[in-house]
């Protein structure tokens, strides 16, 4: 890979949760949905093909734009066979949701590291709704569902922050006679709440005493939009490490989505000394969206804020990443969320940057990182390859990890890259050219 700064102009693929989303509700809605800037990873695709099986007419066009045709909210049909969701836990929580409130039934079948992972978070609430599931033992995958007509709108109190679970049980209210509540202890990415307005269903949001209370007024009609799709900020995030580590690099990522859910790590790098600055901020289908300018400065390690995790959570192995090459020590906790991801993110990216020379301990809930101060990292990632567990951040945040090393890092397998962001190699060795 050429060497040198990140310097330029460069566009990162459209955020998946938005992409996911767009596909979803322009498939209920009844009319045509247009869209463009969709990611088209291999989780927004196992989402598109899911909706094709269900009914929708969901065609991309010669200039990348995606025309959906929807079958009406409650138009789901009986998919023929099972519904393959890949590597993708968000199609797979929010598909169960959908289906949740229709009078039809669906397999889910997924590879072996979606296999892992729990779904009984999303199976209950389902359940107080009607649904009814035969899951794998531990609640995972594969799985067997059968929706209720009508379902029973209930309100529930979400027992631990998840932007997947709270969109789960709004897309059954779509469907679901009277008022489904959600209750958000803590806020998550609000992606469901701002696009389902956007579509044109009764959504209101209120905070009392800290928390958000959601209510969805059900047998929605949703009308037909037409959405670009910001580019993600957990794509952005490798780039503005990179660009922040990395002596003379001055990067312009455009078409950033900030919102304000998803934007912790650019927060936690400014507390940290990061120059991020924000051009020609504007909103994009109820999304705020903006330029962002990024140059190389020093950074200084903090104790970041554990209310500030949820809005970063994907983020958190990048992060990493930079407290390694910071001037002192960053704590993190109240990440236990991040052992539940496509891996156990907390001790893989602790035995990844260990091998890549940072210094390291791992704790119960997150990482204390005592940062080399600037100097690039010695370690023998190199020789020995850095274990991925197939996770497609832990691959992309060592790929960024061995930009800032002096011999490089070799990771095990790249291939994870793929499920969300293909182009992902192409883009780093275009701003480390021009």
């Amino acid at each position: 890979m050429p060497s040198g700064p990140l310097t330029g102009r460069i566009r990162v693929p459209g955020d998946k949760s938005i992409s996911h989303r767009s596909l979803m509700l322009g498939a209920l809605a009844v009319g045509e949905t247009r869209v463009t800037g969709l990611l088209e990873g291999e989780d927004v695709l196992a989402t598109a093909a899911a909706m094709r099986a269900m009914g929708a007419s969901i065609d991309r066009e010669a200039d990348g734009v995606w025309s959906i045709h929807g079958v009406g909210v409650g138009g789901l049909l009986q998919p023929q066979g099972a519904l393959d969701m890949g590597n993708s836990g968000t199609s797979t929580r929010l598909l169960m949701g959908l289906i949740a409130s229709h009078g039809i039934s669906a397999g889910f079948t997924g590879d072996a590291s979606l296999s892992k992972r729990p779904m009984g978070r999303v199976i209950e609430p389902l359940s107080q709704m009607g649904a009814s599931f035969e899951a794998s033992p531990g609640g995972t995958l594969p799985l067997l569902m059968r929706g209720c007509l009508p379902a029973v709108p209930i309100e529930y109190r979400l027992p631990v922050a998840s932007a997947q679970v709270k969109s789960a049980v709004l897309l059954a209210g779509l469907n679901t006679p009277g008022v489904t509540t959600v209750i958000e202890p803590v806020p998550t990415r609000d992606h469901s709440e701002r696009m389902l307005r956007g579509f044109g269903a009764e959504l209101s949001v209120e905070e009392r005493g800290g928390e958000r209370i959601i209510k969805m007024r059900g047998e929605a009609e949703l009308q037909p939009q037409t959405l670009e799709v910001p580019g993600d900020p957990s794509s952005a995030a490798f780039f503005i490490v990179a660009a922040t580590l990395i002596e003379g690099s001055d990067l312009v990522i455009e078409n950033v989505g900030l919102n304000p859910t998803r934007a912790g790590l650019i927060e936690v790098l400014r507390q940290m000394g990061a120059n991020i600055e924000e051009q020609n901020t504007r909103e994009v289908g109820g999304e705020p969206v903006a330029d962002l300018r990024v140059r190389h400065a020093p950074l200084a390690g903090i104790e970041v804020d554990p209310a500030i995790a949820p809005s970063m959570i994907d983020e958190f192995p990048v992060l990493f990443v930079a407290a390694a090459l910071a001037q002192g020590t960053t704590v993190t906790t109240g990440l236990e969320e991040l052992r539940v991801k496509e891996s156990d993110r907390i001790s893989a990216m602790a035995a990844a940057l260990a091998l890549a020379g940072a210094s390291v301990e791992e704790t119960e809930d997150g990482l204390i990182i005592h940062g080399t101060g600037g100097e690039p990292l010695t370690g023998t990632a190199h020789d020995t390859k850095v274990v991925t567990h197939l996770d497609h951040r832990i691959a992309m945040s060592m790929a960024i990890a061995g930009l800032a090393s002096r011999a490089g890092v070799a990771v095990d397998s790249t291939a994870p890259i793929a499920t969300s962001f293909p182009t992902f190699s192409a883009l780093l060795e275009t701003a480390r050219r021009d």
